[in-house]
């Protein structure tokens, strides 16, 4: 008698760390990978971000057969395994970083954002690891894969859905093999812009065997329950940080105001530009990003910066010009802070560095108050809080609930079937 082929699923990494999952689902001689990113942890303060250092601290899981040989010094297993694919979620690091270290004929699946956004995010080298044998600026191929399309990797396909989250194209993810599906939410809210996105790929995920779901909301169970928070502190809407954006600046007419945001929260950026009664002036790298994505912006350079061709000069703004504005413009500073008017404010939301458990944050934030400069951080969390998370799994209904990418897997319950809590490098067999 021969034995039939059974799905199983692979947790290398991300199970009780805020980011960073790699998960594999196999059946028979096929199998795919999501996500492909690196843990954050700067307080670790490594020497190098080579591949056998974060194999060693664990920032990257020790995934068989999907790297490249040529960083790994290990063969791909071809005769084992006769179709491979990987998947990413979204732009973040925590999801993303490794991308370059998948084995060039391994194909990678994305949505188109994300897609088109990687190499120009990476072209200066610095966002991604980089490849084997490459330039740093390199970023390798991805297949655009549109909402609503699947892809067939052997036995396996991939279903990409539109999702929600503080990063721009986010997407979740439908496995279906011959005799089960796992729905993947990769990083996932419903207060963000399309919480109807969300819903239909929650909907879409009632047929599923298993729903692994990011769980960041569980992450700081003490802060909670002390209203003290950081992760979900502010407005609890992307709508309502736009609104406290504008609102702040009417309170303040006669005030220098800058900002910041993370440079993949394209949409916030969007709003907040749309929304301002100040004109919104960004640093021309910034600019630079939002052209390559068919946006027009004005654009400001810091002294001695290079000019960039593909900016339109009528829309540049002398830094002059801002550093003496105190009622025109609403602009992004990302440098020279010390030469900011006294009495200003300045709006960091959700930019680099992140938050308190980066040991740059406290220093960042310290030098605002030597120049007498108002620092107000204005959040809106990507994921999302522990009321959001019920409600998700209650619209899934899963009958396997695997909690992944939070500090406290143990504390997230699945009323309407068996929660599985996996270890690192465990398999499953469904």
């Amino acid at each position: 008698m021969t034995l039939k082929d059974k799905t199983t699923i692979t947790f290398y990494n991300g199970l009780t760390t805020i980011g960073g999952p790699m998960i594999e689902v196999a059946y028979g001689h096929d199998h795919v990978l999501f996500d492909l990113g690196e843990v954050y942890r700067p307080e670790l303060a490594l020497p190098d971000e080579n591949y056998r250092t974060l194999i060693q601290n664990q920032l990257i899981g020790d995934v068989a057969n999907f790297y490249d040989p040529k960083i790994t010094g290990v063969v791909l297993d071809t005769e084992r395994w006769q179709h491979a694919g990987a998947y990413l979620s979204h732009l973040h690091l925590d999801h993303s970083k490794a991308l370059n270290l998948i084995a060039p004929e391994i194909p990678v699946y994305a949505g188109p954002l994300t897609a088109k956004m990687l190499p120009i995010l990476n072209a200066a080298g610095d966002f991604l690891l980089p490849a084997a044998g490459r330039q740093s600026s390199y970023t390798r191929p991805i297949t655009a894969v549109e909402p609503g399309e699947t892809v067939r990797v052997g036995q396996i396909s991939l279903e990409v859905w539109s999702s929600d989250h503080d990063a721009y194209g986010a997407t979740g993810l439908i496995v279906t093999t011959p005799d089960r599906e796992v729905a993947y939410t990769g990083d996932i809210r419903l207060h963000g812009y399309h919480p109807d996105w969300v819903k239909q790929f929650l909907t879409r995920a009632q047929h599923s065997d298993v729903l692994i779901t990011e769980a960041t909301g569980y992450s700081w169970p003490e802060e909670a329950a002390s209203k003290d928070d950081q992760e979900f502190q502010g407005p609890k809407s992307e709508t309502e940080l736009t609104a406290e954006v504008v609102e702040l600046q009417k309170a303040n007419p006669n005030r220098q105001i800058t900002f910041n945001t993370y440079p993949t929260n394209v949409e916030r950026l969007l709003q907040i530009m749309a929304n301002s009664p100040r004109t919104v002036v960004l640093h021309a790298k910034r600019a630079q990003l939002l052209k390559q994505l068919g946006k027009d912006a004005y654009y400001y350079y810091l002294p001695r910066e290079e000019k960039i061709s593909e900016l339109n000069p009528k829309l540049a703004i002398p830094y002059s010009q801002l550093l003496q504005d105190k009622h025109e413009y609403l602009w992004q500073v990302v440098d020279d802070f010390a030469s900011l008017q006294p009495g200003g404010l300045y709006l960091h939301s959700n930019a680099e560095p992140l938050g308190d458990f980066d040991p740059s944050y406290a220093p960042f934030v310290q030098q605002f108050k030597e120049l007498e400069i108002e620092f107000r951080a204005l959040r809106c969390s990507g994921h999302a809080d522990q009321k959001e998370l019920a409600e998700i799994i209650e619209l899934v209904q899963p009958p396997t609930l695997i909690p992944v990418h939070t500090l406290h897997p143990e504390l997230v319950e699945n009323p309407f079937g068996k929660r599985i809590l996996p270890k690192r490098k465990q398999t499953i067999t469904l």
